[in-house]
């Protein structure tokens, strides 16, 4: 299994079938970059899902706001000119699907992983990072003149290092 290739090709086709099937709109995959550190601030959209299991990591999906607008226009078949509750419900289920889709086929090579439920943070200057010391792998996709990006960082799963009730002490909350 070549993790980056197996990644790439999933999320890419994953999303080409969610553009197709349910919006009639054909998106194009750009380039593919692996990231060895958190992406620079930026404003927008970014919608972020966990993968647990034998491995674990995270999913996620970062576009402008007008491109959150459009997806959620099409999507719905309605008219969203700003960001609110239904464009960012939209880009979580766009994030459920296409990572959705990949756990789907990471699964035959990697056994059970579980998918949490997506967070959805819009904002100007922000930066997200992940605890994962592992390499992120995303690709542009292309929306006719819009662009957004998927990106996913996955690392084998440490089950030795279990969690014991001991390591937070006997203290409580309310100390």
């Amino acid at each position: 299994m070549n993790l980056k290739d197996d990644l790439v090709r999933s999320f890419s086709h994953a999303v080409e079938e969610l553009f197709s099937t349910m919006l009639g709109a054909k998106v194009v995959p750009g380039e593919v970059t692996v990231e060895h550190q958190a992406p620079d601030a930026h404003d927008g959209v970014i919608s972020i899902i966990g993968l647990a299991g034998s491995w674990a990591g995270t999913g996620c999906v970062t576009c402008s706001p007008t491109v959150a607008c459009r997806f959620c226009s099409q999507m719905l078949m309605t008219e969203s000119t700003s960001v609110n509750e239904e464009v960012l419900d939209a880009i979580a289920e766009l994030t459920n699907i296409v990572i959705g889709s990949v756990k789907n086929d990471l699964e035959r090579e990697l056994g059970p992983l579980g998918l949490s439920i997506p967070t959805v943070i819009y904002g100007r200057n922000f930066k997200t990072k992940s605890a994962a010391h592992a390499e992120w792998y995303a690709r542009r996709f292309h929306w006719d003149d819009d662009v957004f990006e998927v990106r996913v960082c996955l690392t084998p799963s440490d089950r030795s290092a279990t969690l014991q009730p001991h390591v937070f002490g006997s203290a409580s909350l309310a100390d």
